[in-house]
């Protein structure tokens, strides 16, 4: 890397699709106006790695070469979680620490209760709890593309909110319990779709799906398929924003995973029934 580069901000791009996904580079084709990239991704597909790092992984570094925006980019596959990604990408690979962590654009949209689940905002929670302002971007998809590397899929518009909400990260001081932002574009956004700020939807977007299969021996995972109430949740939530309103998602998340309840409140309510309960037991 030459010295002109370090100069210039510094952005570690990751996913959870794989180092090939059409996603990533989409979205390094975009932040590349922003500043230099460093994408750093897992060698394999990870979704659904939530922000776990597996015992099992092994860490090895590769580099692979890329076209992006007609260059030829050196690239970076981990085999490991996308949170894996990013701490060997901070750790290892980039020259100094990053000025922003973006994670995606991902296949798939990432809303509800089960975000927890996802790779993409694993990775940006993982660069979070390292003090990285980071965004985790996501493409809403038919569920056909999950899981792919479909060339089907247009990702300009995603990549252009991406480097949007990229250039306010890296421009504008987040409030303290603002650790991550978590933008989700719907599949017919245009760049003058309207985004709006919300919050996380309580319901569970993807519901899962018995697995059809004679014995258990037999293998077979838990399906999933997307709930069919959605225009039952508050239109101020992620799940509305995207599924009904359709228009771009921009939820805050924060690492405090706490409930916002009055503590001495729930202490004292835990001891009463405490009590209560060794009352009725036998001695």
């Amino acid at each position: 890397m030459s010295d002109n580069s370090l100069n210039k901000c510094q952005i570690l791009l990751a996913n959870d699709d794989g180092i090939l996904s059409p996603g990533l580079l989409a979205a390094a084709a975009a932040l590349s106006q922003i500043g230099f990239v460093h994408v750093v991704a897992p060698r394999e597909q990870y979704s659904g790695g939530g922000r776990s790092l597996p015992s099992t992984s092994d860490g090895v570094i590769t580099e692979k070469q890329v076209v992006v925006n007609g260059n030829e980019w050196t690239v970076y596959s981990v085999g490991g979680s996308p949170a894996q990604a990013v701490l060997h990408g901070v750790l290892e690979i980039t020259p100094k620490r990053p000025d922003l962590v973006v994670s995606g654009i991902n296949y798939g949209e990432n809303v509800g209760s089960g975000i927890t689940v996802s790779g993409t905002v694993g990775a940006a929670m993982e660069a979070a709890s390292l003090g990285i302002p980071a965004l985790a971007v996501s493409l809403e998809t038919s569920e056909q593309h999950h899981l792919s590397y479909s060339t089907e899929v247009d990702f300009s518009v995603a990549a252009f909110f991406t480097a949007y909400f990229a250039r306010l990260l890296l421009e504008r001081s987040m409030p303290p319990d603002v650790h991550v932002l978590k933008v989700d574009v719907p599949q017919n956004a245009t760049r003058q779709t309207p985004w709006k700020m919300t919050r996380m939807s309580m319901h569970r977007y993807f519901e899962p799906i018995k697995p059809e299969r004679s014995t258990w021996e037999q293998p077979e995972k838990v399906g999933y398929r997307r709930a069919d109430d959605l225009y039952l949740d508050p239109p101020d939530t992620d799940a509305y924003t995207v599924r009904v309103a359709r228009v771009v998602s921009v939820t805050p998340i924060s690492l405090d995973l706490t409930s916002r309840v009055n503590l001495l409140e729930m202490d004292e309510l835990l001891r009463k029934q405490a009590d209560e309960a060794n009352c009725g037991a036998s001695v």
